[in-house]
Protein backbone atom coordinates (compact mmCIF):
# COMPACT_ATOMS: atom_id res chain seq x y z
CA UNK A 1 0.00 0.00 0.00
CA UNK A 2 1.59 3.32 -0.57
CA UNK A 3 1.79 5.87 1.60
CA UNK A 4 -0.89 8.25 -0.21
CA UNK A 5 -3.61 5.57 -0.15
CA UNK A 6 -2.15 4.38 3.74
CA UNK A 7 -2.97 8.13 4.63
CA UNK A 8 -6.48 8.07 2.77
CA UNK A 9 -7.51 4.32 4.53
CA UNK A 10 -6.77 6.28 8.22
CA UNK A 11 -10.10 7.64 7.73
CA UNK A 12 -13.26 6.20 6.24
CA UNK A 13 -16.49 8.35 5.89
CA UNK A 14 -19.74 7.89 4.01
CA UNK A 15 -20.81 11.27 5.12
CA UNK A 16 -19.04 14.14 3.38
CA UNK A 17 -16.51 14.22 0.73
CA UNK A 18 -14.81 17.88 1.27
CA UNK A 19 -11.78 19.15 -1.24
CA UNK A 20 -10.97 22.41 -2.30
CA UNK A 21 -13.88 24.27 -3.71
CA UNK A 22 -15.88 21.12 -3.39
CA UNK A 23 -18.24 20.15 0.05
CA UNK A 24 -20.61 16.95 -0.60
CA UNK A 25 -22.52 16.33 2.15
CA UNK A 26 -24.16 12.50 1.60
CA UNK A 27 -23.65 13.31 -2.53
CA UNK A 28 -25.54 16.29 -1.88
CA UNK A 29 -23.45 19.26 -2.70
CA UNK A 30 -23.67 21.93 -0.23
CA UNK A 31 -24.98 24.97 -1.87
CA UNK A 32 -27.71 22.92 -3.16
CA UNK A 33 -28.46 21.72 0.39
CA UNK A 34 -28.22 25.46 2.10
CA UNK A 35 -31.31 26.23 -0.62
CA UNK A 36 -33.83 23.39 0.29
CA UNK A 37 -32.79 21.73 3.96
CA UNK A 38 -34.36 22.59 7.10
CA UNK A 39 -31.66 21.96 9.69
CA UNK A 40 -34.15 19.43 11.21
CA UNK A 41 -33.92 17.79 7.61
CA UNK A 42 -30.07 17.88 7.70
CA UNK A 43 -29.75 16.86 11.22
CA UNK A 44 -31.64 13.17 9.47
CA UNK A 45 -29.35 13.40 6.67
CA UNK A 46 -26.42 13.47 8.45
CA UNK A 47 -27.04 10.74 11.01
CA UNK A 48 -29.02 8.61 9.10
CA UNK A 49 -27.97 9.09 5.32
CA UNK A 50 -31.24 9.74 3.67
CA UNK A 51 -33.57 12.60 3.10
CA UNK A 52 -36.70 12.10 5.47
CA UNK A 53 -40.23 12.51 4.61
CA UNK A 54 -42.57 15.76 5.48
CA UNK A 55 -43.96 13.48 8.08
CA UNK A 56 -40.27 12.11 9.80
CA UNK A 57 -39.12 15.19 9.72
CA UNK A 58 -42.06 16.88 11.52
CA UNK A 59 -42.00 14.06 14.31
CA UNK A 60 -37.82 14.51 14.60
CA UNK A 61 -38.66 18.08 14.98
CA UNK A 62 -41.12 17.94 18.01
CA UNK A 63 -38.86 15.67 19.76
CA UNK A 64 -36.10 18.06 19.28
CA UNK A 65 -38.05 21.07 20.50
CA UNK A 66 -39.46 18.97 23.38
CA UNK A 67 -36.45 18.23 24.96
CA UNK A 68 -34.44 21.85 24.59
CA UNK A 69 -34.67 22.90 28.14
CA UNK A 70 -36.42 21.66 32.09
CA UNK A 71 -34.99 24.97 33.91
CA UNK A 72 -32.26 25.47 35.91
CA UNK A 73 -33.04 22.57 38.39
CA UNK A 74 -31.89 20.25 35.43
CA UNK A 75 -28.16 19.41 36.34
CA UNK A 76 -27.12 19.95 32.86
CA UNK A 77 -29.11 23.15 32.93
CA UNK A 78 -27.48 24.45 36.08
CA UNK A 79 -24.19 22.93 35.45
CA UNK A 80 -23.47 25.22 32.50
CA UNK A 81 -25.18 28.21 33.82
CA UNK A 82 -22.52 27.68 36.67
CA UNK A 83 -20.04 27.10 34.19
CA UNK A 84 -19.89 30.41 31.99
CA UNK A 85 -19.40 31.89 35.72
CA UNK A 86 -16.00 30.51 35.83
CA UNK A 87 -14.52 32.06 32.85
CA UNK A 88 -14.67 29.67 30.27
CA UNK A 89 -16.32 30.30 26.84
CA UNK A 90 -19.58 29.60 25.94
CA UNK A 91 -18.52 26.36 24.25
CA UNK A 92 -17.33 25.09 27.52
CA UNK A 93 -20.37 25.60 29.07
CA UNK A 94 -22.51 23.86 26.51
CA UNK A 95 -20.29 21.06 27.33
CA UNK A 96 -20.40 20.97 30.68
CA UNK A 97 -24.06 20.47 30.41
CA UNK A 98 -23.63 17.90 27.79
CA UNK A 99 -21.39 16.09 29.96
CA UNK A 100 -23.92 15.46 32.08
CA UNK A 101 -26.30 13.50 30.43
CA UNK A 102 -26.07 10.29 31.88
CA UNK A 103 -28.14 7.32 32.52
CA UNK A 104 -30.28 8.66 35.37
CA UNK A 105 -30.60 12.36 33.36
CA UNK A 106 -31.14 12.93 30.07
CA UNK A 107 -29.83 9.44 29.01
CA UNK A 108 -32.76 7.35 29.63
CA UNK A 109 -34.31 7.84 26.21
CA UNK A 110 -31.76 5.36 25.07
CA UNK A 111 -32.86 2.87 27.27
CA UNK A 112 -36.76 4.25 26.85
CA UNK A 113 -35.49 2.99 23.20
CA UNK A 114 -34.36 -0.22 23.96
CA UNK A 115 -37.29 -1.26 26.36
CA UNK A 116 -39.96 -0.61 24.31
CA UNK A 117 -38.07 -2.25 20.72
CA UNK A 118 -37.89 -5.35 23.66
CA UNK A 119 -41.87 -5.46 23.59
CA UNK A 120 -41.80 -4.90 20.32
CA UNK A 121 -40.05 -8.05 19.41
CA UNK A 122 -42.27 -9.89 22.20
CA UNK A 123 -45.30 -8.83 20.58
CA UNK A 124 -43.92 -10.98 17.80
CA UNK A 125 -44.76 -14.13 19.78
CA UNK A 126 -47.09 -12.81 22.66
CA UNK A 127 -50.25 -10.25 23.22
CA UNK A 128 -49.00 -6.51 23.64
CA UNK A 129 -50.23 -6.71 27.67
CA UNK A 130 -48.48 -10.50 27.70
CA UNK A 131 -44.96 -8.73 26.64
CA UNK A 132 -45.40 -5.86 28.64
CA UNK A 133 -45.94 -8.13 31.89
CA UNK A 134 -43.23 -10.44 30.83
CA UNK A 135 -40.57 -7.31 30.21
CA UNK A 136 -41.45 -5.74 33.25
CA UNK A 137 -40.90 -9.24 35.22
CA UNK A 138 -37.44 -9.93 33.12
CA UNK A 139 -36.51 -6.52 34.13
CA UNK A 140 -37.47 -6.71 37.74
CA UNK A 141 -35.46 -10.29 38.39
CA UNK A 142 -32.23 -8.30 37.18
CA UNK A 143 -32.76 -5.67 39.68
CA UNK A 144 -33.98 -2.87 37.80
CA UNK A 145 -35.57 -0.32 40.13
CA UNK A 146 -36.50 2.10 37.72
CA UNK A 147 -38.10 2.15 34.21
CA UNK A 148 -37.01 3.96 31.70
CA UNK A 149 -38.92 6.78 30.57
CA UNK A 150 -41.51 6.33 33.21
CA UNK A 151 -42.23 8.83 36.40
CA UNK A 152 -40.77 12.55 37.01
CA UNK A 153 -40.07 13.94 40.33
CA UNK A 154 -41.98 17.01 39.19
CA UNK A 155 -44.59 16.49 37.26
CA UNK A 156 -47.52 14.13 38.99
CA UNK A 157 -49.26 12.69 37.07
CA UNK A 158 -48.97 13.97 34.13
CA UNK A 159 -45.45 15.87 31.47
CA UNK A 160 -47.32 17.80 29.89
CA UNK A 161 -44.69 16.88 26.59
CA UNK A 162 -45.48 13.31 26.89
CA UNK A 163 -49.15 13.52 24.97
CA UNK A 164 -48.45 16.38 22.51
CA UNK A 165 -45.37 14.13 21.40
CA UNK A 166 -47.98 10.73 21.40
CA UNK A 167 -50.79 12.54 19.64
CA UNK A 168 -48.26 13.42 16.70
CA UNK A 169 -46.53 10.60 16.66
CA UNK A 170 -50.08 9.15 15.97
CA UNK A 171 -50.96 11.49 13.12
CA UNK A 172 -47.43 11.03 11.08
CA UNK A 173 -47.61 7.47 11.81
CA UNK A 174 -51.06 7.66 9.62
CA UNK A 175 -49.29 9.87 7.03
CA UNK A 176 -46.27 7.90 6.83
CA UNK A 177 -46.33 3.79 6.36
CA UNK A 178 -42.78 3.53 7.59
CA UNK A 179 -43.18 5.23 10.76
CA UNK A 180 -44.31 2.40 13.35
CA UNK A 181 -47.33 4.16 15.07
CA UNK A 182 -47.56 1.04 17.60
CA UNK A 183 -44.58 2.48 20.50
CA UNK A 184 -47.16 5.58 21.03
CA UNK A 185 -49.44 2.58 22.02
CA UNK A 186 -46.51 0.45 24.07
CA UNK A 187 -45.64 3.68 26.03
CA UNK A 188 -49.10 4.27 27.16
CA UNK A 189 -49.57 0.81 27.73
CA UNK A 190 -46.65 0.67 29.89
CA UNK A 191 -47.43 3.61 31.33
CA UNK A 192 -51.28 2.29 32.68
CA UNK A 193 -49.98 -1.59 33.87
CA UNK A 194 -47.45 0.67 36.20
CA UNK A 195 -50.25 2.53 37.47
CA UNK A 196 -52.10 -0.55 37.92
CA UNK A 197 -48.91 -2.39 39.96
CA UNK A 198 -48.31 0.18 41.97
CA UNK A 199 -51.93 2.31 42.73
CA UNK A 200 -49.54 5.08 41.72
CA UNK A 201 -50.26 6.88 38.40
CA UNK A 202 -46.70 7.68 36.71
CA UNK A 203 -46.09 9.88 34.60
CA UNK A 204 -44.57 9.11 30.80
CA UNK A 205 -41.64 11.12 31.02
CA UNK A 206 -40.08 13.34 27.90
CA UNK A 207 -37.22 10.63 27.79
CA UNK A 208 -40.19 7.98 27.28
CA UNK A 209 -42.28 9.84 24.73
CA UNK A 210 -39.47 10.81 22.91
CA UNK A 211 -38.00 7.34 23.09
CA UNK A 212 -41.10 6.00 21.69
CA UNK A 213 -40.74 8.55 18.54
CA UNK A 214 -36.73 7.49 18.13
CA UNK A 215 -37.94 4.13 18.21
CA UNK A 216 -40.98 4.72 15.68
CA UNK A 217 -38.76 6.20 13.51
CA UNK A 218 -36.43 3.14 13.37
CA UNK A 219 -34.00 5.72 15.25
CA UNK A 220 -30.96 3.34 17.32
CA UNK A 221 -30.92 3.58 21.05
CA UNK A 222 -27.47 5.23 20.51
CA UNK A 223 -28.49 7.73 18.28
CA UNK A 224 -31.25 8.86 20.43
CA UNK A 225 -29.52 9.48 23.48
CA UNK A 226 -27.52 11.86 21.20
CA UNK A 227 -30.44 13.67 19.49
CA UNK A 228 -31.44 14.29 22.46
CA UNK A 229 -27.94 15.76 23.66
CA UNK A 230 -28.37 17.67 20.63
CA UNK A 231 -31.46 19.33 21.92
CA UNK A 232 -31.35 20.07 25.25
CA UNK A 233 -27.45 21.80 23.65
CA UNK A 234 -30.34 24.61 22.63
CA UNK A 235 -31.37 25.46 25.92
CA UNK A 236 -28.03 24.92 27.49
CA UNK A 237 -26.84 27.87 25.10
CA UNK A 238 -29.77 29.78 26.07
CA UNK A 239 -29.25 29.56 30.07
CA UNK A 240 -25.39 29.98 29.46
CA UNK A 241 -25.89 33.21 27.53
CA UNK A 242 -28.41 34.42 30.01
CA UNK A 243 -26.26 33.72 32.87
CA UNK A 244 -23.09 35.55 31.35
CA UNK A 245 -25.15 38.66 31.22
CA UNK A 246 -25.56 38.67 34.67
CA UNK A 247 -22.38 39.37 35.60
CA UNK A 248 -21.98 37.07 38.32
CA UNK A 249 -18.79 34.62 39.28
CA UNK A 250 -18.17 31.81 40.28
CA UNK A 251 -21.81 31.20 41.27
CA UNK A 252 -22.20 27.63 43.28
CA UNK A 253 -24.80 25.76 43.21
CA UNK A 254 -26.22 27.16 46.38
CA UNK A 255 -27.12 31.22 47.41
CA UNK A 256 -23.48 32.06 49.64
CA UNK A 257 -26.02 33.07 52.47
CA UNK A 258 -26.25 29.16 52.65
CA UNK A 259 -24.18 26.81 54.21
CA UNK A 260 -24.39 23.01 53.29
CA UNK A 261 -25.11 20.22 56.15
CA UNK A 262 -22.26 18.94 58.11
CA UNK A 263 -22.12 15.79 59.30
CA UNK A 264 -19.06 14.35 61.12
CA UNK A 265 -20.42 11.14 61.65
Amino acid sequence: MSQESDVKAWWTTGIINMRPGVIEIRNHPIQELIESKTFTEMIWLMALGTQPSKSQSRLLEAALVAAVDHGPQAPSIAASRMAITCGVGINNAIATGVNMLGDVHGGAGEQAVELFVSVAARMKSETLDDAILNELDYRAELGQKYLPGFGHRFHKPEDPRAQPLLSILRQCSLEDQSIEGQYATIAERIQHTLHERSGIAIALNIDGATGAIFAALGISPMLARGLFCLSRSVGLMAHSYEQAQQGERNKGPTPPHYLWKYDPT
